[in-house]
This record gives structure tokens, C-alpha cells and sequence, in this order.
């Protein structure tokens, strides 16, 4: 395994991020022309993505066991398959209600089938002494990915727009839309072929030992609560990525396509902040870049919460998106590598995981319907000031948290 490490983890690089571009990149990147084209409120998106939080929920604690018992290959590849077939039926701009069946259904094949395995197979590959590498390198590998489906989504979608955006009508915006959920959903099953027929990592007869009982040991590690909290916090702050391109559209006064741009350029800094973390984070201490990253998610959340940030002063959004953003994706790519400072066993992995999963993203079922409602209550800068300012309480939070792991692994 470890000559066949950079191997290993570009393929999971590739399947992390293409397993999400359906129920979050494309939402993400383009945000006022999703609500368009699928004719939703912000609060009803915000409702569409609880439905998957829910399904979600539940699928991270039954999938860790899974994780701890089966083969990661064919578990993600399975996963990644069943995955695109919900992109085809995107592509019909179903109602409503179908989104909602249909998200359902994304929660299930990319967090049951998904999650856990690909956290226990990076894990692996790490080994005992490069776990902060390689998480970040795995996040910020995501982050070229994602960046890079969003800029050619941009480019497809500019392309089939004739006229001028503004000028364009909802036909015209849906047949246009329609090709980058197609490519999409394409890209995500060959990824599906490839994690197959490349990801050789397995666990052994004798390290499938996934139960119950192995659940109830591990809640009682104090350790696993608080990484839960430190997840959870992180979360917030990565689920306010969802709004950059709104607050764009809705304060900066873009366009719908300059707004997509801005939603998918900032993407790139993922990459950027999570390989520069990872190459000294394993020496400087995974815990303590952590910390350092909720003081800049702090500080970014609270310059918009103040409301100072609007179109008039266009150099100190792009200025106040990069502190939030750099403070965001530095705890994200770090987050689970101190499973091992809490001594967590690999072998218990995925249900581990599982367990902290299960709290830590539980913003997925209350953030985007409560952000939508607020955007929705309070139009224009109002309602995003709302938003940032939960994510200062959550900052503040993350921060308590980080230092009390960091009293209990001394």
C-alpha cells in the first residue's frame, strides 16, 4: 500500500467530490440559477437538503458498521453508480416534491453506501504518521475537483445561454442547465468504474469486526464527543459556502453568471489552504491548526454579520469570503485526522466515524432550511447578516471545544 499511496489517494481525491457534485456542487455554484430552473424558494431548497439530512442522519451510523465489514472498492464504487442514476432524473426538473423523494435517495447512496468507507480507506492509506497529510490532501484534492466541475458547469452553461442572462428566459436556462447535470451525472459513474478497477485497498478477515458492541464502547470515549462538536462547528461554516454565490447575486449585485463564477472560483481555495495545512500540520499538531482555524472563521463571520460588506465595496467582500473560507476548509481538512490523537483503533473506524458523523453533520437537517428561512424573512444583506452571525456562535463554540480535546489528549 504505501508504494501505491499518491495511486490510492487520487482515486479517492476523484470519488470523494464526484459523489457530491449532485446534491451539493451544483446547488452550491449555482445557486439563484438553481432556484430558477427547479423553481424553489430558498427556504424550500433549504428543505429538499434536510430531507437528504435526514436520510443522511441514519445512514451514517448503520454505514459505519457496514464500513467496518466490507471491502471500501466495492462499497464506493457501488455507491458512486447507483449515485449518477439520480442525475438523469435531475435532468427532468422534476416537482417538488419528486426533488424531495429524489434527494432521499442521494442521502442513502452517498452517505450509507459511501461515507464511512471512503474516511476508513483514507485512514488506511495514512498510516499512523501522516494522517493530517493526508486528510488535507484528500479535502483539498476535493477542492480541485469540485472547482473544476464548477468552473466547466460555468462554461457549458455560458455557452447554451445565447442571449444575454439577464435577457434569458426559463427555457433557455433549463435546456442549458440540463447539460451540465448530464455531464455531471456522466462523470460521476465513470468515477464509479474507476475506484473499481484501481482503489486495492481491503480489510482483512480478522479486522471485520463492525457491531453494536463495538458502537457502545465508543460512546463512552470522551474524545468522540468532542471531535463530534469540533465537526459539527466546522460544518456550519462549510454549509455557508452554499450562500457565496447568493450573496453575490443578492448584496454584490452580480449577475447570475458572475455570481456562479464567484461560487465556483472560490472553490479553488479549498485546495490551496488544505495542501498547505497538510504539509507541516503532522508536525506543528493537527489539533492546534484546528484552533487557528476557528479564530480566522471568526473573525470572517463576524466582518459579515457587522453588514459593512456591500456593493459598494467590492474589494473587501472577495477580502472577508477568503477569511472564511481559508478558516473554513483549514478545520475541514483536518478534522477527522485526530481520530488517532483521540485513540480511536482503525480497525473500529467506520463505526467511529459513524458515530461522530451522525452529530457533526447534523447541520445538514436544520442549517439549510433555517438559512433559507432567514434569506427568505429577510431580504437582501439583512438575512445574510443572520447567517454569519450563527456562524460566529458556532465559531465561538468550535473554539471552547478544540481546547477542552486539547486538555484531554495531554
Amino acid at each position: 500500500m504505501k508504494n501505491k499511496y499518491y495511486t490510492y489517494l487520487i482515486v479517492l481525491i476523484l470519488a470523494a467530490e464526484s459523489n457530491y457534485i449532485l446534491p451539493y456542487v451544483l446547488a452550491r455554484v449555482f445557486r439563484p440559477t438553481f432556484l430558477d430552473v427547479f423553481d424553489l424558494t430558498n427556504l424550500e431548497l433549504g428543505t429538499v437538503f434536510s430531507t437528504y439530512g435526514v436520510v443522511a442522519f441514519f445512514s451514517y451510523l448503520y454505514g459505519g458498521i457496514l464500513a467496518d465489514r466490507f471491502s471500501p472498492r466495492k462499497l464506493l464504487s457501488i455507491s458512486l453508480i447507483l449515485t449518477s442514476l439520480g442525475g438523469f432524473i435531475m435532468m427532468t426538473y422534476p416537482s417538488y416534491i419528486v426533488m424531495q423523494f429524489l434527494f432521499a435517495y442521494l442521502g442513502f447512496t452517498t452517505v450509507f453506501l459511501f461515507w464511512a468507507p471512503m474516511i476508513k480507506a483514507t485512514r488506511m492509506i495514512g498510516g499512523s504518521n501522516k494522517q493530517g497529510k493526508t486528510f488535507s490532501f484528500l479535502d483539498g484534492g476535493r477542492g480541485i475537483v469540485a472547482s473544476s466541475i464548477g468552473v466547466i458547469g460555468v462554461i457549458i452553461f455560458s455557452i447554451l445561454i445565447t442571449t444575454d442572462i439577464s435577457n434569458a428566459d426559463i427555457h433557455e436556462k433549463q435546456n442549458a442547465f440540463k447539460y451540465v447535470i448530464g455531464v455531471s451525472s456522466i462523470i460521476v459513474f465513470l468515477c464509479g468504474i474507476i475506484v473499481y478497477s484501481f482503489l486495492r485497498v481491503e480489510i482483512s478477515d480478522d479486522e471485520k469486526i463492525g457491531d453494536f458492541n463495538n458502537m457502545k464502547k465508543l460512546l463512552k470515549s470522551k474524545s468522540i464527543f468532542l471531535i463530534s462538536i469540533i465537526i459539527l462547528c466546522a460544518y456550519m461554516g462549510y454549509r455557508i459556502t452554499d450562500i457565496y454565490s447568493l450573496y453575490a447575486a443578492e448584496v454584490m449585485m452580480y449577475d447570475q453568471i458572475n455570481a456562479a463564477k464567484i461560487g465556483a472560483y472560490q472553490l479553488y481555495l479549498r485546495p490551496i489552504v488544505c495542501i498547505s495545512v497538510g504539509l507541516f500540520s503532522d508536525k506543528t499538531g493537527n489539533i492546534n491548526n484546528i484552533f487557528y482555524g476557528f479564530v480566522i472563521m471568526l473573525i470572517g463571520s463576524i466582518l459579515f454579520a457587522s453588514g459593512i460588506i456591500n456593493s459598494s465595496v467590492n474589494t473587501l467582500f472577495i477580502i472577508s469570503l477568503i477569511i472564511v473560507a481559508v478558516g473554513t476548509y483549514a478545520i475541514r481538512g483536518l478534522y477527522f485526522s485526530i481520530l488517532n490523537d483521540g485513540h480511536i483503533p482503525i480497525a473500529l473506524s467506520g463505526t467511529a466515524i459513524g458515530i461522530v458523523s451522525i452529530i457533526g453533520y447534523s447541520p445538514d437537517i436544520f442549517a439549510p432550511p433555517l438559512y433559507g428561512y432567514l434569506l427568505d424573512t429577510f431580504p437582501g444583506i439583512k438575512g445574510h447578516q443572520f447567517v454569519y452571525l450563527i456562524l460566529a456562535v458556532f465559531s465561538v463554540l468550535g473554539l471552547y471545544t478544540t481546547l477542552k480535546f486539547k486538555k484531554l489528549i495531554k
